[in-house]
C-alpha cells in the first residue's frame, strides 16, 4: 500500500482509540505507551503524543468527502 494521508490517519485514529481505552481504565501515559503503544505501533514518545493532539476523525472526513466529488466527477465509459 502507498503511504497516504488517509492511512496515516488511520493508523492515527487506532492509536488514539487504544489510548482512549487504557486511559478510561485507569492507566497513566507513560503506562499506555510502555505496554501498549510503542511495542506494538513502533513509534517514540514524542509521535505518541503527537499523534494525540491530530484531529483525525475530520480530517478522514475531509479526505472521504474529497474522494466522492472525485469519484463523480470522473465520467465513467458508459456515461452519455
Amino acid at each position: 500500500m502507498a503511504y497516504t494521508a488517509k492511512y496515516f490517519l488511520q493508523r492515527v485514529k487506532v492509536v488514539n482509540e487504544t489510548y482512549k481505552h487504557w486511559a478510561e481504565i485507569g492507566l497513566s501515559n507513560e503506562a499506555i505507551y510502555n505496554r501498549h503503544i510503542r511495542d506494538t505501533y513502533h513509534i517514540s514518545r514524542a509521535t505518541f503524543y503527537n499523534y494525540l493532539t491530530i484531529p483525525y476523525a475530520r480530517l478522514l472526513l475531509d479526505i472521504e468527502d474529497k474522494e466522492q466529488r472525485r469519484k463523480k466527477a470522473e465520467p465513467t465509459l458508459f456515461e452519455f
